[in-house]
């Protein structure tokens, strides 16, 4: 991982927008696009139809996708069975691959399978997973991902219930000493945005209201400029 990369990962609050949400059909446009406007990271889902009803994108596009922009690759695996594919996506280039808690019975062998390659491992949660199902995980992990919908669909409307998840993981990283990043997802735009980064969130992720705007590169400014 690069020096600028390493130091991204660090900086307080990024922002992610969502790859769900772009046009498919221009994709290296879109992103360099958000890229030019000051995103931190790229936030690429990925869908199998199966753990989520909805089908999205293999390692392929990820390969190409990486050959058109620097970006943080943040990759989201909504997948079952994630282990048979994390090989894939790490050689396809994601800087930090998350999977889901739901969906990893043994969920400290699949984070070692990524961290053993040399890049970030993430946890998420549905919003009716609580979060203390991490607490024997949590310090071998660098963030949380915090799902404010449910997943599987873009353009759906925040949770509030996350609002305390975030607060009970900021105590839960504390207690531990955790340096892991508070991710949330789902429903994000400045009112939103607000609230959970008030609430303790490091990582915003946006789909919607980045890449549907008309405007996609006032709307990432519009998120950097809560902060």
């Amino acid at each position: 991982m690069s020096a600028e990369k390493e130091r991204s990962i660090k900086k307080m609050t990024l922002i992610a927008p969502s790859l769900l949400a772009a046009n498919f059909a221009r994709l290296a446009e879109s992103i360099k696009e958000v890229e030019k406007a000051g995103a931190d990271w790229l936030h690429i889902d990925v869908m199998d139809g199966h753990f989520v009803p909805n089908l999205t994108i293999g390692p392929p596009v990820v390969s190409n996708l990486r050959k058109e922009t620097n970006l943080f690759f943040d990759v989201h695996l909504m997948i079952e069975k994630p282990d048979l594919l994390i090989p894939d996506f790490i050689k396809a280039g994601s800087d930090l691959i998350t999977v889901h808690e739901e969906a990893c019975p043994h969920l400290h062998r699949t984070i070692a399978m990524i961290k053993a390659a040399n890049i970030k491992a993430g946890v998420a949660l549905n919003p009716a997973t609580p979060v203390n199902v991490l607490e024997c995980i949590i310090e071998e992990i660098d963030l949380v991902l915090l799902m404010s919908v449910n997943p599987g669909f873009g353009g759906q409307s925040f949770i509030q219930g996350v609002i305390p998840k975030i607060v009970e993981l900021k105590s839960m990283l504390g207690a531990k000493k955790s340096a892991a990043l508070i991710q949330v997802d789902g429903g994000i735009n400045p009112e939103t945005g607000r609230k959970v980064v008030a609430a303790g969130c490091d990582v915003l992720v946006a789909g919607s209201f980045v890449f549907k705007a008309n405007n996609p590169t006032h709307a990432v400014k519009q998120l950097k400029e809560l902060f």
